[in-house]
């Protein structure tokens, strides 16, 4: 047989390892051992001892030679004018130049001390003396592309300040990083704009604190891109869910007007849009809100409504200024002579305002003795004219006129009034402008905001329907007083 075995016919085993021994060639004698011999080690025992020593001295070297483009927190342990020594946990001390400390900044230096740990980037493992050469800047700078790594991944907005710009669009610094904007990702700025008015555009925004995102992140290229234009719609959309669910109706606000329509304005109340109906921007009538806002006007806003599924916000102006129907009845009185804009012309009557937020109706009985069918043949929208005050209910807010019912006595005085009126304001003119006051003729007409047409018209009208009439003259002026109360009390002021 090939195989050597023992007395029981088993093959023999290795008693080092305790595996059947290689077999071996015919006629080869095994020596025995002695039974109180310990076993010698192997060869492979020792190859394994000495590859083990070996990779531990081969570790302690690659320990004690730093690489290339690390970054290891290091231990200031001086400051000189040479640079700043700093302890890496080795054998050998690190250095940093001056001239790195210089691109860090004496404000940031002045800041550390002896002790004190800063990230270091290994940028010579060895110079003459023997020095490791590190770069606190270029650390940091390394430290802001991992950074801006996960700003990118995590898709946060961040507000930084622009330093700068060029013809492609807006520098902001990221840390150490140079970051840019494209001028097609910032907002306000159009592909119809020409290169003067982009520039200008660009240049405003210098200084100016901008939210951002990262659209791109190149380490390797040294590339970081942001936009303004993404980062501002998101920001806004986070900022309308935090007001809207912290915004309670009644709150006042402050902000700024963004847009002006036809039917309001909306205002920026910070990162959102609010509407203030055409109805809430003053007790005043405007035609269009152009005539009491423009863009970039700041203002103070009360909180109407606040819908919370829909997400729109309602605002109001008015609601912050005095109310002029609180002490109305206090200001005017029936029978008081007064003066009032025709506003707007119905087929009831005419409305006339007599001051912001007062206004009042003259009834189409209430425009002349005999009343005209249509009231734009007595009056006409925007004449100025004297009316006498019937009623007053401030709690309906609500006031009825009279144009008839104004005496001849009283026109004159009212005429008078209102051209005495002219004559100060004209003195007041020409003494703010320095010139020499020059005499009104009391037989020349004083040129009036409104023509006096409409009084032509009043007495021409009146005359005209008084010929044609066949209806019975009152007579009494005090039956006539009754019957326009009677007349008064059926109708219903709007």
């Amino acid at each position: 047989m090939s195989e050597n075995l023992d007395v029981i016919g088993q093959p023999l085993l290795s008693p080092e390892v305790g595996q059947p021994e290689a077999p071996q060639a015919a006629g080869t004698q095994v020596p025995e051992k002695p039974a109180e011999a310990m076993p010698a080690e192997t060869p492979m025992a020792e190859g394994t001892q000495n590859t083990g020593m070996t990779d531990m001295f081969s570790d302690e070297y690659a320990y004690l030679q730093p690489k290339r483009g690390e970054i290891r927190q290091a231990q200031v342990i001086a400051i000189h004018e040479d640079g700043m020594m700093v302890d890496l946990g080795l054998k050998r001390e690190g250095l940093v130049p001056a001239y790195d400390l210089q691109r860090i900044g004496n404000d940031v230096v002045q800041t550390v001390s002896v002790g004190d740990e800063i990230p270091v980037y290994v940028v010579r493992p060895e110079d003459r003396d023997g020095n490791i050469i590190v770069s606190w800047c270029r650390a940091r700078q390394e430290q802001d592309w991992l950074d801006a790594e996960k700003l990118l991944e995590s898709g946060e907005v961040w507000e930084g300040i622009v330093k700068g710009y060029n013809r492609g669009g807006l520098i902001v610094p990221y840390g150490k990083i140079r970051g840019f904007v494209p001028a097609s990702h910032v907002t306000g700025i159009s592909r119809r704009m020409n290169q003067t008015a982009l520039q200008a555009r660009l240049s405003e925004m210098v200084e100016e604190t901008v939210p951002l995102k990262a659209l791109e992140v190149d380490r390797q290229n040294r590339r970081l891109i942001f936009s303004e234009r993404v980062a501002r719609r998101e920001w806004r959309t986070q900022k309308r869910e935090l007001l809207l669910n912290e915004l309670q109706e009644g709150a006042q606000v402050h902000g700024t007007v963004s847009n002006v329509c036809d039917f309001g304005v909306f205002v920026d109340i910070g990162g959102t849009d609010g509407l203030v109906h055409i109805s809430e921007l003053s007790w005043r009538r405007a035609n269009h809100p152009s005539e009491l806002l423009k863009v970039g006007d700041e203002v103070d806003a009360y909180v109407l409504r606040v819908d919370r599924e829909h997400k729109r916000i309602g605002l109001s102006l008015k609601q912050l200024e005095p109310d002029p129907w609180n002490d109305a009845e206090q200001r005017y009185h029936v029978g008081q002579l007064v003066t009032g804009v025709i506003t707007k012309l119905t087929d009831f009557g005419v409305f006339a305002v007599l001051e912001d937020g007062i206004e009042g109706l003259v009834h189409i009985s209430e425009l002349a003795e005999i009343p005209p069918k249509q009231p734009s043949e007595v009056v006409a929208k925007g004449a100025t004219l004297p009316l006498l005050v019937v009623k007053v209910d401030g709690d309906r807010r609500r006031m009825g006129l009279s144009l008839r019912r104004v005496s001849e006595e009283e026109w004159y005085e009212w005429e008078e009034a209102r051209r005495e009126a002219a004559q100060e304001a004209q003195a007041e003119q020409q003494a703010l402008a320095g010139e020499p006051e020059q005499e009104v003729s009391s037989e020349e007409p004083v040129q009036e905001a409104v023509t006096a047409e409409p009084e032509a018209q009043v007495a021409e009208v009146t005359t005209a329907l008084a010929q044609d009439s066949q209806a019975p003259e009152m007579e009494s002026s005090e039956e006539a007083q009754m019957a326009v109360l009677v007349e008064e009390e059926g109708t219903q002021l709007p």
